[in-house]
């Protein structure tokens, strides 16, 4: 399988995890840790039924595949969330050492991966995450919001 092909499938797995969190009644956004093909951890959105702020999609995939791999360094692992991650996130990816995120819909509001900031790539710390973003954009977008409509 090539790499374009491997990330949408893993983009389509954070999809499916971003609809968990929406049946769950929380904001729907997915994603998943890979190193050289293999799932080390996933999560969906929980900061209501964890009641933890930092329960993010992210966060929550991070801890999985640190415990998953028992080193918090997570170097050489591609991050695929279902939006652009935020400033908590990208600090999180930033110190677990991860090489690359992958996202689908940008997030022009709290965005930190080049929407409003851009942590990910800044030359001000130790190490720089490589980013792709735009991938299944319109499926996410469409998705949250579809969720955000509902709750207005």
């Amino acid at each position: 399988m090539d790499d374009q092909s491997d990330d949408f499938r893993w983009m389509q797995h954070a999809l499916q995890l971003a609809a968990r969190a929406e049946e769950e009644g929380e904001v729907p956004v997915g994603a998943v840790v890979v190193r050289a093909g293999e799932l080390l951890g996933e999560g969906w959105n929980r900061p209501i039924a964890l009641r933890d702020p930092s329960a993010h999609a992210e966060i929550l995939a991070l801890r999985a595949a640190a415990l998953s791999v028992g080193n918090y360094r997570l170097a050489g692992t591609t991050l695929y969330a279902t939006l652009e991650p935020c400033a908590m996130c990208s600090g999180a990816i930033i110190h677990a050492r991860v090489a690359r995120v992958v996202y689908a819909a940008s997030d022009p509001r709290a965005g930190a991966a080049g929407s409003v900031f851009d942590i990910l790539t800044s030359d001000r710390l130790n190490h720089r995450v490589d980013v792709t973003g735009g991938l299944c954009a319109t499926a996410a977008a469409t998705r949250l919001q579809q969720f955000f409509r509902a709750r207005r």
